[in-house]
């Protein structure tokens, strides 16, 4: 919209990876930036950016009405993501009925566009590919449950007259990302086993073309309505994706495949059934309140592989909000992006780029991540 340069925007998960990259997009585009915080401490970065920081929590209602007054759009990030041990109750409260929350204040106080962020994880492991906006839903986990029943509380506002968009975001990577920093020093270090053929399917977006994505959602009146998916121009084998961020760290590619002889086969190099160790070591860490390291049907998910054979092909976002002309030429090759979210990442954690294999096992860092 013409005036929104002028006009408060809120953010809410601001703080989060994808909506601090909105947020910074927005300001340096010379918006009035408001992002809803759960802690003041934790948004230093966005208000030394010029961001207007309001202390609350989506699950407040009166929370959400006071940072939306006065404001003429919203997008609306904030959610609950994958942590292990996190109870089932904090994903609907956040995701759900947040989402209900932001909704009510967007009626209220007159909204002109609210961009809500879903997640391609509402489809979850596809079997038509490429996939659409428009296929079935088959969410697979309690994150992609909720946030399905996030985004039809949305699609509900929109039926009876909300100005609104919906966003289903795929896998994102990109500078900042601190999700991604343990596959990159695993793969780094050579430490890095595949497990099967490498086959499988998998859709990344890159942070920038993401953002990009966001903001034509948030400006083009014929978006008014719809569901984008969001990804790069094509998806990828998992066993490109690991040769890409290989290339992007500087060491050969993986090569080593451990394949299995089923459920009660053993791996080969004599390592226990790799199935049964890996739903055991998932309950443990459920237990112990610890991310899991080896994924299987029920944590796959959350370090953004599919069960072998399952796949996470999408096509590129609906061509009506296609990027700007000439835009596509001046993205650099996922190589370099690769590059540029491994220098980012690793600058952030330890510093000088060539430290990138510097021992951090005493910090934490989540898992591969494959939604918002």
């Amino acid at each position: 919209m013409a005036d929104w340069p002028t006009a408060p925007v809120l953010i809410t998960g601001a703080t989060g990876f994808t909506g601090g990259h909105l947020a910074r997009r927005l300001r340096h585009l010379g918006h009035d930036v408001r992002a809803l915080v759960r802690r003041r401490d934790s948004a230093r970065e966005l208000e030394a950016a010029g961001i207007t920081v309001v202390e609350g929590d989506v699950r407040r209602q009166a929370d959400v009405m006071r940072a939306v007054k006065g404001v003429r759009g919203i997008y609306h990030l904030a959610a609950a993501f994958r942590v292990a041990g996190q109870p089932d109750d904090l994903y609907r409260e956040v995701n759900v009925r947040g989402t209900e929350n932001v909704v009510a204040a967007a009626r209220r106080h007159g909204v002109e566009r609210l961009v809500h962020c879903s997640t391609i994880g509402v489809h979850g492991d596809v079997k038509e590919i490429p996939s659409t906006e428009n296929s079935p839903f088959n969410p697979g986990d309690i994150y992609q449950q909720t946030k399905l029943e996030g985004e039809l509380v949305t699609r509900a506002a929109i039926d009876e007259g909300l100005p609104a968009v919906i966003v289903r975001p795929a896998s994102i990577y990109g500078p900042g990302d601190l999700r991604i920093l343990k596959l990159f020093r695993a793969i780094q270090a050579r430490r890095f086993l595949m497990f099967g053929s490498g086959t499988t399917l998998w859709h990344p977006v890159y942070i920038d073309d993401l953002v990009d994505g966001f903001l034509l959602c948030g400006e083009r009146e014929e978006a008014l309505g719809r569901t984008y998916i969001l990804a790069d121009e094509r998806h990828v084998t998992l066993r490109e994706w690991f040769a890409g961020i290989a290339r992007a760290v500087g060491v050969p590619r993986p090569s080593a495949v451990l394949a299995t002889r089923g459920l009660g086969g053993r791996v080969r190099g004599g390592l226990p059934p790799a199935a049964h160790r890996s739903a055991a070591l998932s309950q443990a860490c459920r237990v112990l309140r610890q991310p899991p390291r080896l994924p299987h049907r029920q944590s796959a998910a959350r370090v953004g592989l599919s069960p072998e054979g399952g796949h996470r092909g999408w096509p590129q976002a609906d061509r009506r909000l296609a990027f700007r002309a000439g835009a596509s030429e001046a993205i650099p090759a996922q190589t370099e992006r690769l590059q540029i979210a491994a220098f980012s990442a690793h600058r952030v954690k330890i510093a000088p780029f060539l430290t990138i294999g510097a021992d951090l096992s005493g910090r934490r860092s989540p898992l591969l991540g494959c939604c918002a």
